[in-house]
């Protein structure tokens, strides 16, 4: 049992949570009709709120009011981003962690399985779970005596249809519900004040080293940027791999910590998303507010 000192305080994710619910309504009608600038009120109207409460919600979920959040999820805005992204992204690979935008991210440290244990399914391996409230709707935490293993969304009833998702991926696991350990790292993955360099967050992935090499140039990629699938190619390949990549981007199992949403299309568009491109969308605005508010 946790002590009573370290019991995370998960009511702020809880609420937002419950924001994201609305927000989620806000940015499909924002995403359907992002081309004629919709004002505030036709927002509001259909996320089934008032504008007064939906510039509070935007404000409380991701420190931006709703149209510089529609600015944010803007193919101009994405295409401005890549332009401004390559340099700075040069660098990040070249240094890592301690690169451009640093920061404001969260702090990962990882590691591969061994070939055999991927190829195993997962034989032998208990992987500990739980299903837990965070900014971009119910978030399945999937954790093995390593660290974080796994992460994955799903909106109201569809919580089974994720963890089955999940589970396909390394079949032979053991799979043990553990709330109690996984709500630990629920708040250290999706509280920002938890983000600290000198307390990373342990990951392990689990898949084909061409799919770990994709992960880990992921994890190279600063919060408030964005990269195309060409150029996380040019990283670990050559770009002509840019299919590959997309494939082994598809398949990351540790979203948003893995940041496969800063990935968009060679033009600036968002392109798919496993968890949904109002998911997607919503993480990059979350992330665009995180990085001015700091």
């Amino acid at each position: 049992m946790l002590s009573p000192d370290r019991v995370p305080d998960l009511a702020p994710l809880t609420h937002a949570a419950a924001d994201y619910d609305i927000v989620r309504r806000a940015i499909a009608f924002i995403s359907e009709h992002w081309r004629a600038q919709p004002e505030i009120d036709a927002i509001a109207e259909a996320a089934g709120v008032t504008p007064t409460e939906l510039h509070h919600l935007f404000r409380r979920w991701a420190g931006l009011t709703p149209k510089a959040f529609l600015q944010a999820i803007t193919l101009d805005h994405a295409r401005a981003l890549l332009r401004d992204s390559a340099s700075v992204l040069d660098a990040s690979f070249e240094v890592g962690l301690s690169g451009p935008g640093r920061l404001h991210d969260l702090f990962v440290t990882h590691e591969a399985m061994s070939p055999g244990e991927w190829k195993s399914g997962g034989a032998k391996l208990t992987i500990h779970y739980g299903f837990h409230a965070s900014p971009f709707g119910t978030a399945l935490i999937m954790a093995t005596e390593r660290g974080l293993a796994g992460l994955a969304f799903a909106d109201g009833g569809e919580e089974s249809k994720a963890l089955a998702d999940m589970r396909r991926r390394w079949p032979a696991a053991t799979y043990v519900e553990n709330v109690e350990r996984t709500t630990v790292l629920t708040r250290r993955i999706f509280d920002p004040e938890l983000w600290r360099a000198d307390r990373p967050l342990r990951v392990v992935l689990i898949g084909t080293d061409w799919e770990v090499r994709v992960w880990d140039a992921l994890l190279k990629v600063p919060m408030g940027r964005v990269t195309t699938y060409s150029d996380i190619a040019a990283k670990v390949c050559t770009p002509a791999a840019a299919r590959a990549v997309g494939a082994a981007v598809g398949k990351n199992p540790i979203a948003f910590v893995v940041p496969c949403h800063r990935v968009i299309g060679k033009r600036g568009d968002l392109t798919g998303y496993h968890w949904g491109l109002t998911r997607k969308c919503a993480m990059l605005g979350w992330e665009a507010g995180r990085v001015g508010a700091a």
